[in-house]
């Protein structure tokens, strides 16, 4: 059965998570339509600049070629048409790359020859397929556009028609026309000018890695060509949609994680809490229990006193002993109570002197002679000759020794040996209580310490015991900057060992 915690805790997850789901997938819907929004407008914006850079190269191109012509047909006019005036013409004109004057029945006027095999292939067929009411329309000219070949009917000094047919320099085009016109343009995209095959002419960036977003005609001036937007790595809206779910996923999972660790720091506090006021009522009922059973035997024994049960002077004076030293018990187990109440507030103080350390050992035993004895316990105890005076409070050690004797009794196995060695060890004092009960497991030692602890075992939860004794021993030890030791394993008994600085140092 689910333990209300653990409940609580579920619900409290499901409560937080669920609002988180639902935030999470509004969220996303939310960057999918800002996603389509941001394609149609980046669409929409990308178009304007495509359409802009087309018109502007052709207005470009078509001013350049109509100043050329302009100037050719002044020359020809003139009566000059000189092959210099037209090599120079055509290196003034900055795209130009081969240019002819051919008559009205085909013949080439200038040059007189064609310069390469290649452009009669290339002119001949245009100059058979130009209409006759072109070479009649007077000072008109007619400009066919061609890839990359461009025909104009001009007149000559005379009035005759003469055809002016001249290919563009691509590179110079490239470099003098479509660089001067787009170089300037601003925008985040990449414009590129492409030729009827889909080759790049000119790009402002390279678009190896670029996303094609559209292209748009550009114009008569060069048929068959596109100005095309590219839109860089990673600038696309779906790139930086794709970026910000990766954001809002990260943070979410981080939100999700923090929310995790947070219900299981909460349950966990939960659960020591639990823990705790369960040991808190264990330690109530622990020393009600080991208060009530001095109390009954005080209150035994008085009453037999009391009704003069008891005429022989020797179990009197027997009876008043078991009286006395049940008294000590009681006020011993009072002491530890106490003591445990100052420690948690802060209020315990110790008043060190210097102390011999046999006298201490010795009536710290006589308080439990009875138990041991009437419990058939045999106490070894052995101390150094050379032991110096240790500064200490003699009372909280004495409590503490008092603490480990007493447990020693409590958890007594079939062999009943208590030893105690009081011994120096470099600068401290190693004063050790050991026992041959029933011992504690290595797993245990570290929290055998703890207030309230008790080692979760059978055969020792049900011995009587408070739960501070071994608290009480590690403050009282470490107050006076020492440190306390155990060694024990199941079943093969334990040895507590207190180390107490001889110069009685502070920590």
């Amino acid at each position: 059965m689910r333990s209300p915690g653990a409940r609580l805790s579920a619900l409290t997850l499901a409560a937080i998570v669920a609002p988180a789901a639902i935030v999470a997938v509004l969220g996303w819907l939310s960057l999918r339509q800002w996603q389509v929004a941001a394609e149609l407008l980046f669409r929409e914006q990308a178009r304007d600049v495509a359409s802009m850079a087309a018109q502007k190269v052709d207005m470009m191109l078509r001013h350049a070629e109509e100043a050329f012509l302009d100037r050719l047909q002044a020359e020809l006019a003139g009566g000059d048409d000189r092959p210099a005036t037209l090599d120079r013409l055509v290196a003034e004109s900055g795209f130009v790359e081969r240019l002819y004057l051919i008559e009205r029945d085909g013949r080439l006027r200038r040059p007189a020859a064609w310069r390469d095999p290649a452009d009669a292939t290339l002119f001949e067929p245009l100059i058979r397929a130009l209409p006759p009411a072109a070479w009649d329309r007077g000072g008109k000219r007619q400009v066919v556009a061609g890839t990359p070949v461009c025909l104009a009917v001009l007149r000559a000094a005379g009035g005759e028609p003469v055809l002016a047919a001249y290919a563009r320099d691509i590179e110079r085009l490239r470099r003098d026309v479509l660089a001067a016109s787009l170089a300037g343009l601003e925008s985040p995209t990449i414009v590129a000018v492409l030729d009827e095959a889909e080759r790049p002419v000119y790009s402002r960036a390279s678009i190896e890695h670029a996303e094609r977003v559209l292209s748009v005609e550009l114009g008569d001036a060069l048929p068959g060509w596109r100005v095309a937007v590219y839109a860089p790595p990673g600038t696309t809206p779906r790139d930086v949609v794709h970026r910000q779910v990766m954001m809002f996923t990260g943070a979410f999972a981080v939100l999700f994680a923090v929310i995790v660790v947070g219900i299981a720091l909460t349950w966990r506090l939960m659960r020591r809490e639990t823990e705790m006021a369960r040991l808190k009522s264990d330690f109530v009922a622990n020393v009600s229990h080991d208060l009530k059973t001095p109390l009954s035997v005080i209150r035994m024994f008085g009453e037999t006193l009391e009704l003069g049960r008891v005429p022989d002077e020797a179990r009197r004076q027997e009876y008043y002993r078991v009286i006395t030293r049940e008294s000590e018990r009681l006020s011993r187990l009072i002491d530890n109570v106490l003591d445990f109440s100052r420690i948690e507030g802060g209020r315990r103080r110790y008043e060190r002197v210097p102390t011999a350390v046999e006298p201490l050992v010795r009536d710290t035993l006589e308080a439990f002679a009875y138990p041991l004895e009437q419990q058939g316990f045999k106490v070894e105890v052995t101390i150094a000759a050379d032991l110096p005076e240790v500064p200490m409070d003699a009372e909280a050690i004495g409590q503490a020794l008092a603490n480990l004797i007493d447990n020693a009794i409590k958890y007594a196995g079939p062999e009943r040996v208590v030893t105690i060695d009081a011994h120096r060890e470099g600068e401290r004092l190693a004063l050790a209580v050991t026992d041959r009960g029933l011992g504690i497991p290595p797993a245990e030692h570290a929290r055998i310490f703890e207030k309230f602890y008790r080692v979760g075992r059978s055969e020792t939860q049900g011995r009587r015991g408070s739960g501070v004794g071994l608290a009480l021993v590690r403050h009282v030890v470490e107050a006076h900057g020492g440190t306390v030791t155990v060694r024990s394993a199941a079943g093969e008994g334990s040895c507590f060992t207190l180390w107490l600085p001889l110069g009685g140092e502070e920590r």
